[in-house]
């Protein structure tokens, strides 16, 4: 396999090389994911934000005032998940939480200027992570790789 003389396996135990082995996708899937999610822990970091509260930014950017279950629905996380997220968030100062005047049970968040203020600085560091993840992909590829990620998520999400 390819992932495996690239040296994915370089200094592993034996029993975890047999498992790269028997499931490689999975750990190309798993090593990818963690490597993302390391760069951009990393890059927000500098922001003052963590991981997947940029997403949440920019995703009120574009329509501001959203449902909690919204947020969570373009993320696929769940309910808790998201609460905690947000009220982290409005602790800092970056959203605040409302009760929707039509249905009470529905939590609206909506961005305060601290966060609006952030949404920029969001914004480069997901220009500066797409273009290091692409580096030395040609168009074909991206294009290739996007189009992969995308079957690959639909077969998982299919059986969730």
């Amino acid at each position: 396999m390819d992932g495996i003389e690239n040296g994915l396996c370089e200094g592993l135990p034996k029993e975890e090389m047999q498992a790269i082995q028997r499931f490689p996708i999975n750990f190309a899937i798993f090593s990818l994911a963690r490597s993302h999610r390391g760069l951009a822990a990393h890059l927000l970091r500098d922001i003052g934000l963590y991981a997947g509260q940029e997403i949440m930014l920019m995703q009120l950017w574009e329509q501001d005032e959203q449902s909690q279950q919204s947020l969570g629905f373009t993320m696929r996380l769940d309910h808790s998940t998201v609460a905690k997220s947000v009220r982290r968030m409005e602790a800092a100062g970056l959203v605040t939480r409302s009760r929707s005047p039509k249905d009470g049970r529905v939590t609206l968040v909506k961005l305060t200027e601290v966060g609006r203020e952030l949404v920029a600085k969001s914004t480069a560091v997901w220009t500066e992570m797409e273009r290091l993840t692409s580096k030395g992909l040609s168009e074909q590829e991206k294009e290739l790789l996007i189009s992969l990620s995308h079957k690959i998520s639909a077969n998982m999400e299919s059986k969730m």
